[in-house]
């Protein structure tokens, strides 16, 4: 049995599936300690699906996806950058992960070279692992706002870099990356013949910057992969609907990976995904906003603890909050909050060396879940002291 995906990231999730299991032996537990987003899928959303499930669009969909898809999405990209996109240069994945793993896969050899910022989501290692890559980090920190910088990425190179993974705006940070370090990275990366691929998919949730797109940075697109989604957007992340825009060669490239390898997500769920790309506006605005003001809850209630530094997120669902003064030992910090209180919170060194030391507490809970869940972390806090 292989050991590859026996990743220490993995052992993020055990503090999680423990309170899942104590959730559901009737304890009164709060989960700020996962991404699902708590919104419904809109129901327009879930009547167009119905609809051409109805009509029989059930069927095997091309490798590269159904072109009304393709096409919203390329439209979406042509609004937002001043690079025309096209179609062809747009391919359909079941997941965000998905479309990742596929990428790398037709990127890079085993024992390619791949660079990406620590700290990053805990989903990339097992791809890494996967595919057999050698990994190098590039560190952020908090006092920077984790955001990595260009300088960093270029020290990192090496001859043997194949691929830089950049994320943003970030998991676990909310960390957005300025338009002036991606179209340098991009520049870069082009002179020395490196792929520089972005994970966007918490491009629509951005507060008070907006987001800023690796192809609306890069000045040329021979060398760039962008990858996002629906799950975050529009509360859709059991649908598993995902995609990657790159140049035509690549895409063509990609469409036979999928051919071979996850042969076509469902029709009538990439027809009701292009359904809202086009009528969105509204309701992603509106799920925005309500996360703002979770964010601004949870901050604000973080304030009331003496030694308590937290990161306000520019972006996402999550934040990151640095309990050192506490407990260097996030992950027995996680597991003692959630025996103690019943309120579980992600351990920071999942996702790397520099959030080590902090937990992640997510935003997807109605704004009164959330106070409950933060009283009971300050009553937890505040209890150390006696």
């Amino acid at each position: 049995m292989t050991q590859r995906l026996d990743t220490d990231s993995g052992e993020a999730w055990q503090v999680h599936e423990k309170a899942l299991q104590m959730k559901n032996r009737g304890a009164d537990i709060i989960l700020l300690s996962i991404g699902d987003p708590d919104f419904r899928t809109p129901d327009p959303i879930i009547d167009n699906a119905v609809s051409h499930m109805r009509v029989g669009r059930t069927h095997y969909s091309p490798s590269l996806g159904e072109i009304n898809l393709r096409r919203a999405i390329a439209d979406g990209e042509t609004r937002t950058s001043p690079h025309p996109c096209s179609p062809e240069e747009v391919s359909i994945y079941p997941g965000v992960t998905c479309a990742l793993f596929s990428v790398m896969s037709c990127l890079l050899d085993f024992g390619d070279e791949v660079i990406v910022a620590d700290p990053q989501y805990v989903g990339y290692a097992p791809i890494m692992n996967a595919q057999n890559l050698r990994v190098k980090t590039v560190r952020t920190f908090p006092e920077q706002g984790f955001v990595p910088t260009f300088d960093a990425f270029r020290d990192a190179i090496s001859d043997s870099t194949r691929v830089i993974l950049v994320n943003t705006p970030g998991n676990p940070t909310g960390a957005i990356v300025p338009r002036e370090t991606l179209r340098a990275l991009a520049s870069y990366c082009y002179d020395r013949g490196i792929w520089l691929v972005c994970d966007e998919v918490y491009s629509m949730f951005t507060y008070e910057k907006p987001h800023i797109s690796l192809r609306a940075s890069a000045e040329r697109l021979d060398n760039v992969v962008v990858i996002d989604g629906l799950s975050k957007s529009h509360a859709m992340s059991g649908w598993r609907m995902g995609w990657a825009v790159a140049p035509v060669d690549l895409t063509v490239h990609l469409g036979r990976f999928s051919a071979m390898s996850i042969f076509g997500s469902p029709q009538f769920i990439q027809d009701a995904a292009a359904f809202a790309l086009n009528n969105d506006e509204y309701y992603v605005r509106e799920m925005r906003d309500e996360y703002q003001q979770r964010r601004n809850l949870v901050c604000s209630l973080l304030d009331e603890v003496p030694n308590l530094r937290y990161l306000k997120p520019e972006s996402g669902m999550f934040v990151m909050a640095d309990i050192k003064a506490f407990n260097p030992d996030d992950k027995a910090f996680a597991q003692q909050l959630l025996d103690a209180v019943q309120v579980s919170v992600l351990p920071g060194s999942a996702f790397g060396e520099s959030t080590r030391g902090h937990v992640r507490i997510s935003l997807v809970q109605p704004r009164d879940i959330l106070m409950k869940g933060c009283k009971r972390l300050i009553k937890y806090i505040n209890g150390l002291d006696q």
